[in-house]
């Protein structure tokens, strides 16, 4: 389900995403990504349709969906940038995962963002780094008096 202007309210607010088999996630828009949005907002207007247009090589806004091949491009371009090889629109989701999770979220609540129907399928992607694996120790204190 693409992404309409009313699935997408103030800043802060959950985005309504259709994930995979109908299933809907609700990530939200906060700090950066909310500033974008409402920078973008304010030039789009408030008309139904869309939530995201193409503009033109001439930098006008075109009112229309765009096109999945548009989309591709746009995510392709700065992976290939980065000398990431094979990359698409789907290889962010599994990112988004990750990070949330290393960022110390718990599955649970990654998978309501995520719109995932398991917890397990979440897990998946829970695998750590030595860095988060030594953050995630460190937030254990065990005291000790010493000698």
């Amino acid at each position: 389900m693409p992404l309409e202007r009313e699935h997408y309210g103030e800043a802060g607010a959950a985005l309504k995403v259709r994930a995979k088999r109908n299933k809907t996630g609700a990530p939200y828009a906060t700090n950066c990504p909310a500033d974008v949005l409402a920078a973008w907002l304010s030039a789009r207007g408030k008309a139904p349709g869309p939530l995201l247009w193409p503009i033109n090589k001439a930098g006008r806004c075109m009112p229309r969906r765009m096109t999945d091949q548009a989309v591709l491009s746009m995510v392709r371009k700065p992976g290939e940038e980065a000398g990431v090889e094979k990359f698409s629109p789907h290889d962010l989701r599994p990112s988004f995962i990750s990070d949330v999770l290393d960022a110390g979220a718990g599955a649970a609540t990654v998978s309501g963002l995520a719109g995932r129907a398991s917890i397990t399928t979440t897990a998946r992607y829970g695998w750590r780094g030595d860095h988060a694996k030594r953050r995630a120790a460190e937030m254990l204190h065990v005291p000790f008096g010493g000698p």
